[in-house]
């Protein structure tokens, strides 16, 4: 399961984190474009989930992803479906 606390970090490491955007708050339902996360940088943040957590995302899927509350419901609902 990835926490809030690992996305974080995974968003941190990806390209397009914007110096003056604070996510230690709350960001649950922030969009990623006012995060400053463009499709590229998701696509990065997708691609180290899968590498660092064993998460294959379908890329169609990944594309409908608004929020950090979005991407953490469909890796860990992936997840759930890997591990039943």
């Amino acid at each position: 399961m990835l926490t809030l606390d690992q996305l974080r970090h995974l968003l941190r490491e990806s390209a397009g984190a914007d110096e003056d955007v604070d996510l230690d708050g709350d960001i649950l339902d922030t969009g990623f474009e006012a995060l400053g996360y463009d499709s590229i940088a998701l696509i990065e943040t997708v691609a180290r989930i899968g590498r660092d957590h064993g998460v294959r995302l379908d890329d169609d899927a990944v594309t409908t992803v608004r929020t950090p509350r979005e991407l953490l419901g469909l890796v860990n609902d992936a997840n759930v479906l890997r591990a039943g």
